[in-house]
C-alpha cells in the first residue's frame, strides 16, 4: 500500500436554525434568513477547505437528517448559525449525531434595528416578521441550557454578520484552530533513534500523544538513513551544496568536505521523509562504534533545517513533545523553532533562548549562518551547524506538557524577540523580552512543569492556541 501524507482539507459544517411555524405567518422571513445563511457561507469560505452548508434547519426531522449528513461528509467542526428564534429540538439531533465541536454564531444582521423605520411600518404582522429577523439572541440561552445538560461542549461568537472585525477575527481563529487540529490528526511523526540518555523530562507517553492529537508515529532505524546516504549520486550532492549556498550564509571556514557530507545526508533525509510520508521527525542517536551511523547523525543539521522550513519540523534529542509543539506552531503559520533556555540577561531584562541542531530558518532574522563545529556539545562527532535568531517582533512560545496526572496540556507565553548581542556559537540564539520581566517569566513558566524545550514562533497567537486546546479538550495555561 502506498503511504500518503497529503494535507487533509478542513471541512466546516454550517447550518442555520429557524422555526417552521413562522413561515406562513410572516411573508418573506424565510427568504431573508436563507439569504443570511448563504451570505454566511460565502464569508466562511477559506483557502484549502470546504464549507458543507445544509441551509435552514427548521424541524426536528430536518435536524436528524442534518446530523446524518454531517457525519457522511466527515466535517471537522460545525458552525450553528442562530438566524432567529428556534426551538432546541431543531438543534440537538444535529449535534448529537455529528459528534464534532460546535461553534454557536449569534450574529445580528447589523449594529441595531432602525427603530424609526421599524415603528413606521404600523402593520404589526410585518413588524413582528422584521423583529424576528433580528431575534438571534433569544434562542442562545435555550441552546446553551440543552447543550450543558447533555454534556455537549460548545463555544460562542457574538456580534454582527457584517462589518464586525472582532467577531470575524474570532471566527477566523476557530477555523485556523480546527485546521491545525486536522493537521495533527493526520500527521505522521517519524521517531528515529532514542532519547538523550538521562533527560527524564522529555520522555513521553506515545499512546497519550496519539490519544490527544491523533496522527501516527512511525518508528525508524538510523541504519535506514545511513543506507540511503550510500545511494545518493554525486550530481544530487552538488545540487544540494548549491542549494545550501543559496539558502544559508555559509561561512568561509566551512570546508567543502563537510558541505558534501551535510548535502549527502540532506538528500537522504528527503528520501526518508518521502518514503515514510512524514510530516515531522524527532531524532537522536549516539552513532558510536558504527562509522556510517555516526556520519549520518552528525551531519543532519542543515538538511533538518531545510525540512523544518518546509513545514516538516525536525527536533533533536528525540524530543517528541516538542516536535508536536513545533508542528502546531508551524501549522498556525508561526514557524516553531526548537528552543531552550540559555541564560538570563538581567541588565537588559531578556532571556537568551535557542538550541543546537536544526532551526526554523523561515522565521530567521536575516540569513541563517552556517558554521563548522569541531564538537557537537554533549553529542558524538562534529559537523556543520546553523546560527540564527528569530525575527525581531512579537513571538509566542509553546510547550506540550505531560502533567503529573498523566494528561496533556498546552503551555504558552507571548513576548518580543528583540535585537542585541547573541552568543556566536553556531547555534540558534534569540533575545526574548516578556511583559512579566525575565525573572517572573522564568519562574511562572517553570512552575507549570514543562520539559526544558519549547517551540518559538513569530506573532502573538496565544488566543489561537487556546482555541485549539478547547477543540481538543485540553487545559491551556498562558503565563504572559
Amino acid at each position: 500500500m502506498t503511504i500518503h501524507n497529503t494535507p487533509h482539507p478542513l471541512r466546516a459544517g454550517l447550518f442555520s436554525i429557524g422555526l417552521e411555524a413562522y413561515w406562513p405567518q410572516f411573508a418573506g422571513l424565510k427568504d431573508k434568513l436563507t439569504g443570511s445563511n448563504q451570505r454566511l457561507a460565502e464569508k466562511l469560505e477559506f483557502g484549502g477547505g470546504t464549507v458543507v452548508n445544509l441551509g435552514l434547519i427548521d424541524t426536528p426531522e430536518k435536524a436528524l437528517w442534518a446530523g446524518h449528513r454531517f457525519r457522511e461528509t466527515d466535517v471537522d467542526l460545525i458552525f450553528l448559525h442562530v438566524s432567529t428564534y428556534a426551538v432546541s429540538s431543531t438543534v440537538l439531533p444535529v449535534v448529537r449525531r455529528a459528534k464534532v465541536p460546535v461553534i454557536v454564531l449569534n450574529l445580528s444582521p447589523g449594529a441595531a434595528i432602525d427603530y424609526s423605520s421599524f415603528n413606521q411600518m404600523r402593520d404589526r404582522v410585518r413588524m413582528t416578521g422584521e423583529w424576528l429577523s433580528w431575534c438571534q439572541a433569544c434562542a442562545v440561552p435555550e441552546i446553551a441550557s440543552v447543550f450543558r445538560r447533555c454534556k455537549i461542549p460548545f463555544f460562542q461568537v457574538t456580534g454582527m454578520l457584517e462589518d464586525d472585525p472582532v467577531a470575524w477575527n474570532e471566527i477566523s481563529d476557530w477555523l485556523q484552530a480546527a485546521r491545525v487540529a486536522s493537521v495533527m490528526e493526520h500527521n505522521r511523526l517519524g521517531l528515529m533513534g532514542h532519547y538523550y540518555n538521562g533527560m527524564l523530562d522529555i520522555y513521553a507517553d506515545l499512546t497519550r500523544q496519539c490519544a490527544t492529537f491523533g496522527g501516527h508515529m512511525e518508528i525508524l532505524e538510523v541504519d535506514e538513513l545511513a543506507s540511503l546516504r550510500k545511494d545518493v549520486p554525486n550530481s544530487e550532492i552538488e545540487a544540494r551544496v548549491k542549494r545550501f549556498q543559496e539558502v544559508f550564509d555559509v561561512q568561509p571556514d566551512c570546508s567543502l568536505d563537510e558541505l558534501d557530507r551535510a548535502a549527502r545526508t540532506s538528500v537522504a533525509l528527503d528520501s526518508l521523509v518521502e518514503k515514510h510520508a512524514l510530516g515531522s521527525l524527532a531524532y537522536y542517536y549516539e552513532g558510536s562504534g558504527i562509522p556510517e551511523n555516526e556520519d549520518a547523525i552528525s551531519s543532519m543539521i542543515l538538511g533538518s533545517s531545510l525540512l523544518t522550513a518546509r513545514g516538516i519540523p525536525v527536533a533533536g534529542e528525540y524530543e517528541i513533545k516538542n516536535v508536536q509543539a513545533m508542528k502546531i506552531m508551524d501549522s498556525f503559520g508561526a514557524g516553531g523553532s526548537f528552543t531552550e533556555f540559555y541564560a538570563t540577561d538581567y541588565k537588559d531584562d531578556v532571556v537568551l533562548m535557542g538550541h543546537d541542531g536544526p532551526g526554523h530558518i523561515a522565521i530567521a532574522e536575516g540569513k541563517t549562518k552556517v558554521r563548522p563545529l569541531r564538537v557537537l556539545h554533549g553529542k558524538v562527532g562534529r559537523g556543520l551547524a546553523v546560527e540564527m535568531s528569530v525575527k525581531n517582533g512579537p513571538v509566542t512560545l509553546l510547550s506540550v506538557v505531560e502533567t503529573e496526572a498523566g494528561a496533556i496540556k498546552l503551555l504558552s507565553a507571548q513576548g518580543e524577540s528583540v535585537p542585541g548581542p547573541i552568543l556566536e556559537i553556531g547555534n540558534t540564539n534569540s533575545r526574548y523580552r516578556f511583559p512579566a520581566g525575565a525573572r517572573k517569566f522564568v519562574e511562572r513558566w517553570s512552575e507549570e512543569g514543562p520539559a526544558h524545550h519549547c517551540a518559538a514562533g513569530i506573532g502573538h497567537i496565544a488566543a489561537k492556541i487556546e482555541k485549539l486546546g478547547l477543540l481538543l479538550g485540553l487545559e491551556v495555561t498562558r503565563v504572559c
